[in-house]
């Protein structure tokens, strides 16, 4: 078979090709600069903090803080993570959610992908993380006292490619990362966290009612709240006032949303929702595991909160009346200046006193 060249239009058939050629090109370019490189500096710390009034826990502190630093990373970004153990006990890092598709050895599995990363010693993680959502990531070695009760905890918070309608709403974000803690081992490392030990304690963020935070809105808003199951207890979070929209569920977005008043978020789990700010007040939200709303048995504690709008007078009885507000108690300003590792000395420890290190 003979083809008729002659009879081609050579110029409009050069300029489709430069087009589909000019539209290759833009498009890895866009895609190259989607996905980044990002190196992250971690230390783990022997630190006490203080939960609830009266009651303070010695932790190992990610860069000296429980929650941990917020990562706020891409999809599609690759992930260095140094990390410098400073404790007297091994540990690892499990990065909760991120399926480690082709590199499994950085799972942060103890004697299944890698060592124990030993006292004095340090390990460089490396990852892609081709998953979005609402992750975190946390110890692997003796999870029952150093994720239950040691606060080896904090978000990794991977902003998707391509968000949802509902996403796109958002004109307020927030991380509650809900935990329990045992007093009679606040003071002692290597002990607690058995199956016949008993949760006493109850936070958001580490902190216990009234030493957490209000949620400042103003009419108009719409909060997300990244809710993550840190401790080994279910929390049936209860917000009063107002209907929260489950949207994602383990960072993944739902087909159907679904409106609810109390959210059980279990070890492990995660849960977004989106609630629009329309009824002005003070309203609180709770766990609704009702032994939860105590600090060892003294009323009102556990992980409440109050939503705070905007121009709502606050009578002199109002228990948080003229309180010290951090707006970042929830890392809400960190989620808003873009990519990176952001600590928050609010959450900073103090310094325990350590013995000789010991493998």
């Amino acid at each position: 078979m003979t083809i008729a060249f002659n009879r081609l239009n050579i110029p409009a058939v050069t300029c489709y090709l430069r087009k589909i050629i000019t539209f290759l090109f833009l498009t890895g370019i866009a895609t190259a600069s989607w996905a980044e490189q990002r190196e992250f500096n971690l230390t783990i710390e022997e630190v006490s903090i203080e939960v609830a009034p009266g009651f303070t826990n010695k932790v190992f502190a990610f860069n000296g803080q429980v929650p941990g630093p917020l990562l706020h990373v891409k999809e599609g970004d690759d992930v260095m993570v140094h990390v410098s153990n400073n404790t007297t006990l091994p540990h690892t890092i499990h990065w909760h959610g991120v399926n480690q598709t082709g590199s499994w050895q950085q799972d942060g599995v103890p004697s299944i992908t890698q060592e124990a990363i030993q006292p004095g010693e340090s390990y460089t993680y490396k990852f892609n993380v081709d998953r979005p959502g609402s992750l975190w990531y946390h110890c692997h070695v003796d999870v029952w006292e150093h994720v239950a009760l040691r606060g080896m905890w904090g978000p990794l918070i991977v902003d998707p490619k391509n968000p949802t309608a509902l996403e796109k709403e958002v004109t307020l974000d927030s991380v509650l990362m809900l935990s329990t803690w045992q007093s009679p081992y606040a003071s002692v490392y290597g002990k607690g966290g058995s199956p016949q030990d008993v949760s006493d304690y109850f936070s958001v963020n580490a902190k216990s009612f009234p030493f957490t935070q209000p949620i400042r809105v103003k009419k108009g808003d719409v909060l997300r709240m990244r809710f993550i199951g840190a401790g080994d207890e279910t929390h049936q979070m209860h917000m009063h006032g107002h209907d929260m929209l489950i949207t994602h569920k383990d960072g993944y977005p739902l087909a159907s949303p679904y409106y609810v008043d109390t959210v059980p978020v279990g070890p492990g789990e995660r849960y977004d929702v989106i609630v629009k700010m329309n009824n002005p007040g003070l309203f609180i939200m709770h766990d609704h595991v009702d032994k939860h709303m105590s600090n060892n048995g003294a009323s009102m504690g556990g992980p409440m909160t109050v939503f705070e709008y905007e121009g709502v007078k606050m009578n002199d009885w109002y228990t948080w009346k003229g309180k010290v507000y951090d707006p970042n108690f929830f890392y809400s300003v960190s989620l808003t200046q873009g990519y990176g590792l952001f600590n928050s000395a609010p959450f900073m420890g103090k310094i325990v006193e350590q013995g000789k290190r010991r493998r």
